[in-house]
């Protein structure tokens, strides 16, 4: 089993190699810039460590983790146009650097990338990840619509929010270990297994992201903190305040999210303190745990050695500590 370095170094090398500007320049510049950015390339490392797990040769994975990685990063230009967002990894975004018109044409481009690197395989391998990939980018594209239709709902429950960041972020960690398992030719339960694995982590993930925005250390976390309190981002913290708090905190932190305030810090300060008081910061980190020990129990069902079984245990841990 090899290093998380190793699979990270092994990745980057090789989309070096396919991030290359031709032309048209103004097409495949922005690509090869957003692809460039950096980040901790966590979802192909995940398809890579998954193919090693199942045949022990990450390498035939390559393709599969690239096609990963470009999908995500098309879904970011485009997510970042609709947020308007300046900045993406302490760099311009695309839509900044170049325009609109640019970012929507380059994310066009990457989402067709992404499919044609499935054209690297045989038959068989190439229908199973193309429908896998089919089915999960839709679910992407459906998790972005929920998160957008939630900026102006009030009626947003824990199960809509849960279903969102499934969607948004989740089914793609799962399809990252899938399509390892795939190309690595293991059994359709263990296939189905990974993927559970992945899912159920990256619902971890996400919910540990929306509890280190409201409470990490700006040193460590690398983002605002507080920045979804700025946005009046529904999070599974916001919906289990409402859910815990007396009337006049309720009434309190719907006035707080019904607008955009010049007065952040102490905005951030309020919601913060009613976030704590009413017990939603502990019920998010009990929602962490249970859905990573969801993962974990998961990892009983799929035929590898208890080494590889601990590897990945270790690998799910060191990921919710954020040392991935």
């Amino acid at each position: 089993m090899l290093a998380i370095e190793k699979y990270q170094n092994d990745f980057v090398d090789y989309l070096k190699k396919y991030a290359i500007v031709k032309e048209p320049a103004g097409l495949y510049e922005p690509i090869q810039y957003i692809l460039n950015l950096g980040g901790k390339r966590l979802r192909p490392v995940l398809t890579l460590m998954t193919a090693d797990i199942f045949s022990s040769n990450a390498e035939k994975a390559l393709d599969a983790a690239l096609s990963i990685e470009v999908f995500h990063n098309f879904s970011l230009v485009h997510d970042d146009i609709m947020d308007d967002a300046p900045l993406r990894r302490g760099q311009e975004t695309v839509h900044e650097k170049w325009n609109i018109n640019t970012g929507i044409l380059s994310g066009d481009a990457m989402l067709i990338m992404a499919y044609q690197l499935f054209e690297n395989y045989e038959p068989k391998t190439f229908q199973a990840l193309a429908k896998l990939f089919s089915k999960t980018a839709l679910e992407v594209c459906e998790g972005q619509q929920y998160d957008v239709d939630f900026e102006t709902r009030n009626d947003v429950t824990i199960p809509d929010y849960l279903k969102m960041i499934e969607y948004k972020t989740a089914v793609l960690v799962g399809a990252a270990m899938k399509m390892g398992a795939i190309v690595a030719n293991a059994s359709e339960n263990d296939q189905n297994s990974i993927y559970e694995f992945g899912r159920n982590l990256g619902i971890a993930f996400q919910l540990q992201d929306d509890y280190l925005d409201a409470f990490g250390d700006p040193e460590t976390f690398g983002k605002q903190v507080g920045g979804d309190i700025i946005e009046n981002k529904k999070t599974y913290l916001y919906i289990k305040a409402l859910e815990f708090s007396s009337e006049e905190n309720k009434n309190k932190l719907e006035h707080l999210f019904s607008s955009k305030t010049n007065e952040a810090t102490q905005k951030i300060s309020i919601v913060k303190n009613i976030f704590e008081q009413s017990g939603a910061a502990d019920a998010t980190k009990i929602a962490i745990q249970e859905y990573t020990n969801k993962a974990f129990g998961v990892l009983k069902t799929i035929n590898i050695s208890e080494d590889k079984k601990a590897l990945l245990e270790t690998f799910g841990n060191n990921l919710m500590n954020r040392n991935v």
